[in-house]
């Protein structure tokens, strides 16, 4: 059976005679961010992706995480290209696009990130058009960034549709998490947040860190913000990790596992009850280019 980025490299490369859309709007654009590092953003990107994919929904996930990317890593897959290749010219979006676990299509990251920001405007370009040969395709474009709040995190987050913030209960998380909740909010208002508590130890935990989150944003910023759900600490997920196997496609009894399709279950839900319109890939890249300085 073909797998899906077999499939989307025929489509790109003209080999499938569905009709690709300029506009690229179907996509819609997830970035997930967090305060700070060791939260397990980027494990849970990856699982989420994978729940959203097993519920039969096209996923297309990106490592935009500069100078740290390892989702290729945490899925055991050698990327042959990354988005450094894209940007110079060097390979197609059809070359590298990579499947791993799940045939789940994925971008690595890696040097190329750093140049991003800075690409010229034929470039940028390239760069656009490239990518909204996919974007039609899919349903969600994950964007899995950095730690923290640097300046090109910021550019992913107002410029995405959704931006997903991670937590766990350590109380420096949830500050670092509420802090960068308040900046992004401060410059761009506009922003839809929505919490994950990762490594809770129970569902009460989970819900006790997101209420000091949300109440304080409620107090300070007049801002509501969803919680999404938690994923609970389970010495599964580490066992993955040094497996190089996603705790979902590993371990998918797993208290873990089982909490990520629930909190998939949710996003989903909610999504489509939201009634803002998806901008798209184009759209993304709009925002992106107001915001570059």
């Amino acid at each position: 059976m073909m797998d899906q980025a077999q499939s989307l490299r025929q489509l790109v490369s003209g080999k499938d005679n569905k009709k690709i859309s300029e506009s690229g709007a179907s996509a819609r654009i997830i970035t997930v961010c967090s305060g700070k590092g060791g939260v397990g953003k980027s494990n849970f990107t990856l699982n989420f992706a994978l729940a959203l994919k097993a519920m039969g929904k096209k996923v297309l996930l990106f490592d935009a995480d500069i100078g740290m990317a390892n989702i290729d890593v945490l899925m055991g897959v050698s990327a042959k290209y990354n988005l450094y290749h894209l940007l110079k010219r060097e390979a197609d979006i059809s070359k590298i696009i990579q499947t791993g676990p799940g045939d789940l299509p994925f971008i690595a990251g890696g040097s190329g990130m750093d140049e991003l920001f800075s690409l010229s405007e034929s470039d940028l370009n390239y760069f656009t058009a490239q990518i909204a040969q996919i974007a039609d395709t899919m349903d969600f474009i994950l964007f899995d960034t950095g730690a923290g709040l640097s300046k090109e995190t910021m550019k992913f987050i107002t410029s995405a549709d959704d931006c997903l913030v991670v937590t766990t209960p350590e109380p420096t998380a949830i500050t670092d998490a509420y802090a960068l909740i308040k900046v992004v909010n401060n410059s761009h208002p506009d922003v839809s947040f929505k919490l994950i508590v990762n490594q809770a130890g129970d569902e009460k935990e989970a819900r006790a860190t997101s209420d000091k989150i949300r109440m304080a944003a409620s107090r300070f910023l007049q801002l509501d913000i969803s919680f999404l759900g938690h994923i609970s600490s389970d010495a599964h997920v580490v066992q993955a990790v040094k497996k190089q196997v996603p705790f979902s496609v590993a371990f998918p009894n797993s208290a873990a596992a089982k909490d990520v399709h629930r909190l998939a279950l949710s996003y989903l839900a909610v999504d489509s009850a939201e009634t803002t319109r998806v901008q798209g890939i184009k759209g993304f890249i709009s925002k992106w280019l107001k915001r570059k300085q």
